[in-house]
């Protein structure tokens, strides 16, 4: 990273979904998981927590997207806590808390929600990402 490193990147990132109540308990459970309970608010048609938004795809702004989106975890209790979590919540496995070859330490657990989105959390070990993991405002 070092010198390289710009600042955030990403301003947001917008998920289509095809159940949004299905959707909802994934994410809530998802993100309680990784510390961040009560981070989801709700809306008319949609709900969001931070830059994650997620709405119903519906055949006027087109159909539901499949991305990858990683939470950060604090350490791989976490991790291990998410994959449980995500799968009660009726994600699909898609890769069992473990090391990783992206870089030593990276330890996490992938799940598909219910649309097919890859959904991860990784705790990073020594490696020292760009900034500390969010907390939700109350």
């Amino acid at each position: 990273m070092g010198s390289n490193h710009l600042g955030r990147v990403i301003d947001h990132v917008h998920l289509r979904v095809a159940d949004l109540d299905r959707s909802r308990g994934f994410y809530r459970a998802a993100l309680a998981a990784v510390g961040l309970d009560g981070a989801i608010r709700d809306g008319a048609g949609y709900f969001s927590a931070d830059e994650l938004w997620i709405d119903a795809a519906d055949s006027a702004e087109g159909p539901f997207s499949r991305v990858h989106l990683a939470f950060r975890a604090s350490d791989r209790a976490t991790v291990d806590q998410f994959h449980r979590a995500v799968l009660a919540a009726g994600g699909r496995d898609n890769g069992a808390p473990g090391e990783r070859r992206y870089h030593p330490g990276y330890y996490a657990a992938f799940a598909f929600d219910p649309d097919g989105n890859n959904v991860e959390a990784v705790f990073h070990g020594d490696a020292h990402p760009s900034d500390p993991p969010p907390t939700p405002s109350p």
